[in-house]
């Protein structure tokens, strides 16, 4: 479970031979929610208002660069870091 960003407590992960559409899982406080990497959505998952819109606004700003980590991880590559929402 590749960490490639940590935020106001959020991480951002993705899994080895994960299933498609492209996605990553954001975690807090045992909290677990899934977002589609295209439309941003969270499709799986219970998080709060405010911190999906963290999340959704970071996702925004590097949805270039999560398909590509998507893309890596599908590989079996690490999908590298991506800079944190601040």
């Amino acid at each position: 479970m590749p960490e490639v960003s940590r935020f106001f407590g959020i991480r951002i992960v993705f899994f080895f031979n994960d299933h498609n559409p492209p996605h990553f899982h954001a975690i807090y406080e045992g909290r677990k929610a899934v977002f589609d990497i295209h439309s941003l959505q969270m499709t799986e998952g219970s998080l709060p208002p405010r911190l999906r819109g963290f999340i959704v606004e970071w996702a925004a700003m590097h949805q270039e660069e999560l398909t590509v980590a998507w893309n890596n991880v599908r590989a079996g590559q690490n999908p590298g870091k991506i800079a944190p929402l601040e």
